[in-house]
């Protein structure tokens, strides 16, 4: 690894954790604890806000932001890969949010790496057999993102319907369907539905308040828990 791409990677391990020991950093990045001191001390001179000492750890400061990032080719190829995945199996308004993405990455990228977003080695096919949507899966991710509530007609695998009023809280992919973890007020607890049951679909005005028991973070721990 160039000295470059270890300073920059000691901050990126720094960015993610409260205090790192100069024997962890070595023996990550497989070199001895007398070149981290002296990388520690570079990046300080270098105006880099790092606190702590020799002996006991290094942190940084909170609100240090790094200049623009450049990606490794394993993780642009996971960034290419990634966004051709949300273009062909999310609805429009992410799929084009993922063109964006990739073409403002394609702007900063030097010429060596631009080759990497022609690269054909990994591959998210355009023609995927979609499981059809009676409606724009995009207003359910808005409506998720502003706690409004929504009201559906639902078809299970047995065939029955109800009507159901929920507190939409998370989108789950598991392809080739789309699942919306909700609070369902119809059964008072956690329910999932897939999004290609859902028909005629309201996206209410009703907000929802982030109760206990009853959020999304509530849903996860609850899942954890029976796991």
């Amino acid at each position: 690894m160039r000295r470059a791409d270890r300073l920059f990677e000691i901050i990126q391990r720094l960015r993610r954790r409260r205090v790192v020991t100069a024997g962890s950093l070595a023996e990550q990045f497989n070199v001895s604890e007398r070149t981290i001191y002296r990388d520690i001390s570079d990046l300080i001179v270098s105006k880099v806000p790092i606190e702590g000492a020799a002996g006991i750890g290094y942190s940084l400061r909170k609100g240090y932001d790094l200049p623009p990032l450049m990606f490794s080719e394993s993780e642009l190829e996971a960034l290419v890969f990634g966004a051709r995945m949300v273009q062909n199996w999310s609805d429009a308004e992410l799929g084009r949010a993922a063109d964006a993405a990739l073409s403002k990455i394609e702007n900063v990228l030097p010429a060596h790496l631009q080759r990497m977003l022609d690269d054909r080695s990994l591959w998210a096919p355009k023609d995927v057999k979609r499981v059809p949507v009676t409606f724009d899966l995009g207003r359910l991710r808005a409506a998720i993102r502003g706690c409004r509530k929504v009201r559906f007609r639902y078809c299970d695998e047995k065939g029955a319907e109800t009507r159901r009023k929920v507190r939409p809280l998370s989108l789950w992919f598991y392809p080739p369907f789309w699942t919306a973890a909700s609070w369902c007020e119809l059964r008072d607890d956690f329910r999932f539905f897939r999004v290609d049951r859902m028909n005629d679909v309201e996206f209410l005005s009703e907000a929802f308040a982030q109760e206990d028991g009853k959020s999304a973070q509530d849903l996860f721990r609850h899942l954890l828990s029976k796991s």
